[in-house]
Parts: structure tokens; C-alpha cells; sequence
């Protein structure tokens, strides 16, 4: 490590880039300029889609326009849907890894895939958001021994992706739920795998490539995985009751509390407290067994925040919200990769727009004039 150079264990603090798509403050979370909760409020997933991918607010034409294009990149060829059928069931198979696996094959069948061009991206970015919902949704259909349920282009994207996981249309509260926690996961800045996906995209490799290494970057507990890690937690609890012995005993032996704590966020996330009140709403309705995994879940970040001071992430809410609504703790993550596609192929067009190979240096700690 030369002289020059600055030391940070996991590039904490560093500043590794610039970048016009996303800036994650302690004050705010902003998408292009647009502040989370604005967007949470005021606008759809499809909305803040087309911000990313194409750096402006659409008008009314251009939002039908990209719309049309999401809906007919929806479907799958026939030999990618029985790729899913295989792989959704292989025998140490987690939904991320069957994921990742059909969106790099589908790279060989993509027109546009060796050309960085960004009109090409934008064509290739637009096809992946809409495969990936396809995906999720076949591979859960093949994981619930049902038929394959091909989209409905009277849903929008995010009723959409619940139908095919479902095989029932979702109600409007439902569809809206999963609709912001879309936009809430979209983007954040250069997280591990949007900088995987930056690190793959300098040495201009394609985005088929770029975005298999950040689903597989997302796949950790450590980042994308927190959300099933938390609601795991969670049921491990069990009760209202048990939440205080369970805590002791975690902080005692330094058990690490999944969906907790930000590097960035010290004071909490701005996100979570979004996807707190919708789900929190949506439980009450369910009634008391709903309830009571947000009132374990309240109870421990609670005493996170009194005894640690330390607040919960967006990762938390959402695992509690998705589990209240039926989906299967597996695919909180691949759900994540939903949303989060948007923000990669932002990155991934960006990083191609204005490159520099990505190459930090290391601090040599092994032994030295060793003799062969």
C-alpha cells in the first residue's frame, strides 16, 4: 500500500465515485433530486422507475409509453420458463441463487446484450425489470407444485408480480403495500451490490453480467438477505413474552440483530417507518395473529433503541410486512432484486457512460522473503 493511499476496513467512508442517481443522507434519501417519502407518497413504482433509468419525471405520454414497453417485455420464451422449472426445485436451491441463474442465461438470448450502448441499456433495462417479476413469480408457482401463471397486462407492476406469485389478484391496499416497498428499495447509492455491479460494468463487461454479480452480491444476509434473516429472528421469538429473555440473551452473547443499524443512517432509516405504518395497518385489519409479529417486532426495537441506540433499517419492516401479506420468507430477497434493478442498471449505465476501471488497493499482511 503505497504512501499516498487511505486505509478503511470495507472502504468505510471512502469515496469511491460520483454519481447523479441517488444521494443517502443522514437528513433524507433522494432519487434523482426526489426525496423518499415524496415519492413513497406521490408516486408509482413505474414512476420512479422511469426517473432512474432515465433521469427525469415522465409526462403523462412518456410514463404510457414506458409502461406498454414493461408489459410486453413481461413474458419469457418458453425455454426460459423450463430453465425455471429446473432450477426453482434443485436440490440446494435458494430463490436468489434460481434467479441469478435465469437472468444470466438470459443474456444469450438478449439482441442487445454485448452493446454498452445507452440506448441499448435502456432497452436491456427495461426488458430485466420486467423478466426478473416474471421470474420470481414462475419460480414460486413451480415451488408450490402450481400451474405457471403468465402475466396480466391489466395489472401494474407491482399487482402484477403478486398475481403470478399468487395465482390471485391482490386487493388494491396489497398491491399498493408492495408498490412502495418497490420504491422504497429502488436505490441506495453504492450499496455492495450496486458497487459490485459498478466494479463488473468498469471493465465493461455487459449488464446481463453486471447485474448476475449483484443479485449475487444481494443474496447475503449481511446486505439484501437481512430482510428473511429478520423475520426468521422474529418467528424465533415467538412471543410478546419471550421478547426480553430473547434479547438479554442475544446481547449477552453478541448475537448480531438482523435489519438494525445503518452505516450511514445513525439516527435511523428514513424507509422504515413507511413500510411500518402500512404494514403495521395492514395487520391490524388481519387481526390478532397478524398483530402480534409487528408487536414482537415493535417490542425489540424498542429496547435496540433504549439500550443500543440503535434503530431498525428498512429490512425489518419489510420482513414483518411481507410475511403479514402471505409471501414466502425465500423470496423477500428475490423481491428486493425486483425493485433494486432499476437502481443497478442506473448505475451500470452510468458507471459505462463515464468510465474508470474500478481498482482499490489492498495492505499486504502475509509473510515476506520466503525462500523456494
Amino acid at each position: 500500500m503505497s504512501a499516498q493511499a487511505t486505509k478503511s476496513e470495507g472502504l468505510a467512508g471512502i469515496i469511491a465515485g460520483q454519481s447523479a442517481v441517488c444521494s443517502v443522507e443522514q437528513g433524507g434519501l433522494y432519487y434523482r433530486g426526489y426525496e423518499i417519502h415524496d415519492l413513497a407518497e406521490n408516486a408509482t413504482f413505474e414512476e420512479v422507475a422511469y426517473l432512474l433509468l432515465i433521469g427525469d419525471k415522465p409526462s403523462g405520454a412518456e410514463l404510457e409509453k414506458f409502461k406498454k414497453q414493461m408489459i410486453e417485455a413481461r413474458a419469457l420464451p418458453d425455454h426460459a420458463v423450463e430453465l425455471v422449472k429446473k432450477v426453482a426445485k434443485a436440490p440446494a436451491v435458494h430463490p436468489m441463487d434460481a434467479l441469478r441463474t435465469v437472468v444470466s442465461y438470459l443474456a444469450h438470448f438478449d439482441p442487445d446484450c454485448q452493446d454498452n450502448s445507452k440506448e441499448a441499456e435502456l432497452r436491456k433495462s427495461i426488458r430485466l425489470t420486467a423478466q426478473i417479476a416474471t421470474i420470481i413469480g414462475h419460480m414460486q408457482n413451480v415451488i408450490d407444485g402450481r400451474d405457471i401463471v403468465k402475466p396480466d397486462p391489466a395489472l401494474g407492476h407491482a399487482a402484477n408480480l403478486l398475481y403470478m406469485m399468487r395465482g390471485a389478484k391482490p386487493t388494491e391496499e396489497e398491491a399498493h403495500i408492495i408498490d412502495v416497498s418497490l420504491i422504497l428499495y429502488a436505490e441506495h447509492d453504492f450499496n455492495a451490490s450496486t458497487f459490485t455491479g459498478r466494479v463488473i460494468a468498469g471493465t465493461l463487461s455487459d449488464m446481463h453480467g453486471a447485474v448476475t454479480g449483484a443479485i449475487a452480491a444481494l443474496k447475503g444476509p449481511l446486505h439484501g438477505g437481512a430482510n428473511e434473516a429478520a423475520m426468521e429472528m422474529i418467528q424465533e421469538v415467538g412471543s410478546v413474552d419471550n421478547v426480553e429473555p430473547f434479547m438479554k440473551n442475544a446481547f449477552a452473547t453478541k448475537r448480531k440483530i438482523m435489519g438494525f443499524g445503518h452505516r450511514v443512517y445513525k439516527e435511523g432509516d428514513h424507509r422504515a417507518a413507511i413500510l411500518h405504518n402500512l404494514g403495521r395497518a395492514y395487520a391490524d385489519k388481519k387481526g390478532k395473529e397478524a398483530v402480534k409479529w409487528f408487536e414482537i417486532g415493535e417490542k425489540v426495537q424498542k429496547i435496540m433503541a433504549d439500550e443500543k441506540k440503535i434503530y431498525a433499517n428498512v429490512d425489518f419492516p419489510c420482513g414483518m410486512t411481507y410475511f403479514v401479506m402471505g409471501i414466502p420468507v425465500p423470496q423477500y430477497t428475490p423481491i428486493f432484486v425486483a425493485s433494486r434493478i432499476t437502481g443497478w442498471a442506473a448505475h451500470i449505465i452510468e458507471q459505462h457512460e463515464n468510465n474508470k476501471l474500478i481498482r482499490p488497493l489492498s495492505e499486504y499482511t502475509g509473510p515476506s522473503g520466503l525462500k523456494w
